[in-house]
């Protein structure tokens, strides 16, 4: 029983939700849902986009969008915060519940300094009525979050990194000493080794305040290794609850187990991830049934003839399947064989006869006050044909640029590229024949495919105008051409009439490898390629990009910060640190022994959360 004593003076738990529903027009957003969060506890509520997740996090807070009403009760320490008056609502927010959002840029005005934005929080209180008492306060709540630098209070958030922002964006949500943490993907916009210093700030914070805490994530890896208990959403439904521990020794719901194999494990490069087929229904669309039935390997006509209740296993353990029972033994044994390793065999000799070769390469900007950035400094690499290279390292170290040098969207300030045997250092400087052979030798995969597609053309127009490109007007590009394209990436026909603004994240992705293909190249160029999909789309994906490499013998630079990711599709990987190549080698190699401090680094923040 629960005796825990609340500020109040009530007994019960920090908050108590309970019939939680949110629609829109109507139309059902979630099925009534129940959350409990104990005084100093860490909750995650776990699962794809279009899951409920935010919208669940933001009823709570009582900061719903305009036109989505949520019914049901909602009590903090006692209060019953749907009940209350917007008017009332507002001494609440903030103070006894605060928000941190997924992207801190959206958190903090860009027209405020980044000291004012606690400032702001901190004049309501007789203590800080003077300017030199805020201004104090400012400085000590910024090194909690671990920011000793006096000068960050001054600079605005431009000029800022994202996981300073992060860290400032916290500051401000933690000024008013709220007893509950709302971190809506905290960390999911930021590199690895930046995630897991905010994880652990987010942990460390949580446990000197005893502050209850709930993570939104669609990450179950970070769930396990921050959170008590679990709570998996699916299609605005509760499919499982449980202490964390248990849930990752053993899910109870096919969602769940899919979720965490999906997660790439850093640990061991696996034969084939495995990747939930299909997208997130609408909640409206599946009231009266399992809403992951389509979806589920072990779906029978007894999962669609209702929906299933959430139902206690034991004390701590709930799910909504119903075929728990019957099939907990092959769960259990889908989850062994899938996590078996499937060993690599790197290819051997040096660069010769590389398809792509990189030397010395230089890369300088113009930074403020005309002072000069060296972006890249003095870089070589090879990729030879048909192999898959990683290139990987945080944010601003140089990834990004040295993949567009060989592109042609950067021209190098010095060093040489060879591409397919051609000087590709300066692309406005080729012969047009050479030119021409180059840009069907590579193309290149962005990390948002939605800025890089034209919104008002359709999939069939982005298409054809990369077919025609590369075939030229004697082979124009054909509705059946077309289909065959988005056949290669996993999608119907059907797709060419659509746009962008109708397909999801995934399948976006998938357009922008289809358009990279239709020139045939020998070497996709993938910036980040899998960073903004959820765990499961991202296996799908790079279940695709491993197909691809076999059936058309294609090489890969694959940029990216996640070993994890880069461990499941690269044979080699060189490492990059401001500018610089500090370690290269077999990718099994470097990740399971790294050499180089920075590289043990990068392994060890993806290691203190890895499954």
């Amino acid at each position: 029983m629960n005796t825990a004593v609340t500020h109040s003076g009530q007994e019960g738990p920090l908050l108590e939700v309970e019939g939680l529903a949110i629609s829109h027009a109507a139309v059902p957003i979630t099925t009534p849902l129940g959350i409990v969060v104990e005084r100093g506890e860490t909750i995650a509520i776990v699962g794809e986009s279009g899951s409920g997740k935010s919208l669940t996090a933001r009823a709570i807070a009582g900061i719903l969008p305009p036109g989505i009403n949520a019914t049901g009760a909602v009590t903090l320490d006692g209060i019953p915060l749907m009940r209350l008056a917007e008017s009332e609502l507002r001494k609440i927010r903030g103070f006894r519940v605060s928000m941190l959002m997924q992207d801190p840029f959206t958190m903090l005005n860009p027209l405020m300094r980044s000291g004012d934005h606690i400032d702001e929080m901190l004049r309501d209180r007789p203590e800080f009525a003077s300017r030199a008492a805020r201004a104090e306060e400012v400085k000590r709540r910024l090194a909690e979050v671990g920011i000793v630098d006096e000068d960050v209070a001054r600079r605005m958030p431009f000029q800022l990194s994202g996981g300073m922002c992060q860290r400032v964006a916290l500051a401000a949500a933690l000024a008013r000493d709220p007893e509950l943490l709302i971190a809506d993907e905290p960390a999911t916009a930021l590199d690895v080794t930046t995630q897991a210093e905010i994880i652990k700030l987010l942990r460390r914070v949580q446990r000197e305040r005893q502050m209850g805490l709930i993570l939104i994530t669609h990450n179950l890896r970070l769930a396990f290794s921050t959170c008590q208990r679990i709570y998996v959403l699916y299609a605005g439904s509760m499919l499982e609850v449980g202490d964390a521990a248990a849930v990752e020794r053993q899910p109870f719901h096919p969602y769940t187990l899919g979720l965490l194999l999906s997660e790439p494990p850093v640990d061991i490069r696996v034969p084939r991830l495995v990747a939930i087929s299909g997208s997130v229904p609408r909640a409206a669309d599946v009231v009266d049934s399992c809403g992951f039935a389509d979806r589920c390997d072990w779906a029978k006509q007894i999962c669609r003839a209702g929906k299933p209740p959430l139902a206690a296993r034991d004390a701590t353990r709930f799910t909504a399947c119903i075929r728990q029972d019957e099939i907990q033994g092959e769960l259990d044994a889908v989850r062994t064989a899938t996590l078996s390793a499937a060993p690599t065999t790197p290819r051997r000799g040096g660069a010769a006869g590389a398809l792509v070769r990189v030397d010395a390469l230089v890369k300088t900007f113009v930074g403020r006050r005309g002072r000069p950035i060296c972006a890249v400094k003095d870089v070589s690499l090879h990729i030879m044909p048909g192999e898959s290279v990683g290139l990987v390292g945080e944010s601003g170290s140089g990834k990004t640029t040295l993949g567009r040098c060989l592109v042609g969207l950067e021209t190098p300030t010095a060093g040489d590229i060879l591409i397919n045997g051609i000087a590709a250092a300066d692309f406005g400087a080729m012969p047009k024949a050479d030119l021409a052979r180059v840009r069907r030798t590579i193309q290149m995969v962005f990390q948002d495919p939605y800025s890089t597609l034209n919104p008002r053309h359709s999939v069939g127009q982005a298409l054809g105008e990369a077919l025609g490109a590369s075939a030229g007007a004697t082979s124009p590009a054909t509705p059946e051409r077309i289909a065959s394209l988005l056949a290669e990436v996993g999608l119907s026909a059907a797709y060419a009439t659509r746009r962008p603004a109708s397909l999801s994240g995934g399948e976006r992705q998938r357009i922008a490898i289809a358009r990279a293909l239709a020139v045939k190249p020998a070497i996709l160029v993938c910036d980040e390629p899998v960073s903004a999909l959820d765990v499961s789309v991202q296996a799908q994906v790079l279940n695709l990009f491993r197909r691809l490499q076999v059936e058309h013998e294609l090489s890969y630079l694959f940029i990216t910060h996640d070993l994890a990711v880069v461990r499941q599709i690269t044979e080699r990987i060189y490492v990059l640190y401001l500018g610089e190549i500090v370690e290269e080698g077999p990718t099994e190699r470097v990740i399971g022994n790294p050499q180089h401090p920075y590289t043990r680094r990068l392994v060890e923040s993806i290691l203190r959360s890895a499954i």
